[in-house]
Order: structure tokens, then C-alpha cells, then sequence
């Protein structure tokens, strides 16, 4: 385990500032390279509380900017439209990169490091992204997966695109197989 100084906050991890042991491949590939971090030596420390007020000040001024443009864009919401199977299942998935291409499209200009994706969407249907404007400032994005942009209003306006096509199919086998047992009547 290391000593690192953040230079920013890092969610899970500490505030600005903060001395913060962490293991040795993380502060090598993650925080020092971003900049997030710095090492934790004499000389560091001394810079930083020298820098201390200068920093907060810049931080200050960018969380109040992330703020302005979060209420700007509260309630945001993208369409991808994506081919999927039967099931709903997509074929492919839905990544970051292409849910901050449609914000970016939409106006909201973020980079795919911003957005918060646990996993990557596989399926059709509506999802709530994180976005991080700023270490201490995210929104909500509503994403909205669907085959077709008319799926996709159907989707946004609450209705449920399986079981609409799960009741479609069974009024379908049902009329089949009236079909066949007038067929099979009619050969009697």
C-alpha cells in the first residue's frame, strides 16, 4: 500500500486533499496517470497545502459550472435504436461509448469515461445512467433501447413491448389453429 494525496474526489475512495493509502497498481495506472492523485511525499504535501486554496477555488468553480449545466439537462432522456431478437435480447449491447455519442448528439457534450455503466445493456427496454459531470456532481439519463423509433415512444410512454407481442402471437396461434380445425372439418 501507497500514500497518495487526491486532487480531487474520487467516488468510494476520499474528498480533495485527503491522504488516502491505496495499493500500488491502482495509484500507478488510474490515479496518478488522470491526475486525480498525487504521491504522498514531503515535498507534495508542502506544494499542496501551499496550492490548497487556489485548488479549491478551480474546484469550486467547476462543480458550480457541472451544476448549472445538470439542471440544464435534468430529465434527459436518448433513444438507440438497435436490433434485437424476438426475445428482446439485442444482438450486440449498448456500451458507454454509444450512450455518450447520444447525449453528445442530444447536446449534453460528455466523454464515455463520464458515464457510469455497471454493465453494458443487452436487452431492450428503458435504463437510468449515471453520468458524471464532475467528481461531485452526476445526473440521471434515461436511456431508451428500442427496435424502432415507434417502439420507442410506445416504450416511453409506459406500454409493455412483450407483452404486446406475447398477446399478439397468441391471438395469432389461436387463429391458426381455428383455421386448422376448419380445415380438418371441412375434409369430414
Amino acid at each position: 500500500m501507497i500514500d497518495v494525496i487526491l486532487m480531487q474526489r474520487v467516488e468510494k475512495l476520499g474528498q480533495m486533499g485527503q491522504v488516502v493509502k491505496v495499493r500500488p497498481g491502482y495509484a500507478r495506472n488510474y490515479l496518478l496517470p488522470q491526475g486525480k492523485a498525487i504521491r504522498a511525499t514531503k515535498e507534495n504535501l508542502a506544494r499542496f497545502e501551499r496550492e490548497r486554496a487556489e485548488l479549491e477555488a478551480q474546484n469550486l468553480k467547476r462543480r458550480e459550472e457541472a451544476e448549472r449545466i445538470a439542471e440544464r439537462v435534468a430529465g434527459l432522456s436518448v433513444v438507440l435504436i438497435r436490433q434485437a431478437g424476438e426475445s428482446g435480447s439485442l444482438y450486440g449491447s449498448v456500451t458507454s461509448r454509444d450512450i455518450a455519442a447520444a447525449c453528445t448528439a442530444a447536446g449534453l457534450s460528455i466523454t464515455r469515461d463520464q458515464v457510469l455503466l455497471d454493465r453494458p445493456i443487452k436487452t431492450i427496454g428503458l435504463a437510468q445512467v449515471r453520468v458524471m459531470l464532475h467528481p461531485e456532481v452526476s445526473v440521471t439519463v434515461g436511456v431508451n433501447v428500442a427496435r424502432s423509433q415507434e417502439e420507442a415512444e410506445k416504450q416511453a410512454r409506459g406500454e409493455d413491448i412483450r407483452a404486446e407481442a406475447e398477446a399478439e402471437e397468441a391471438s395469432l396461434e389461436a387463429e391458426l389453429a381455428a383455421e386448422l380445425a376448419e380445415l380438418g372439418a371441412a375434409r369430414e
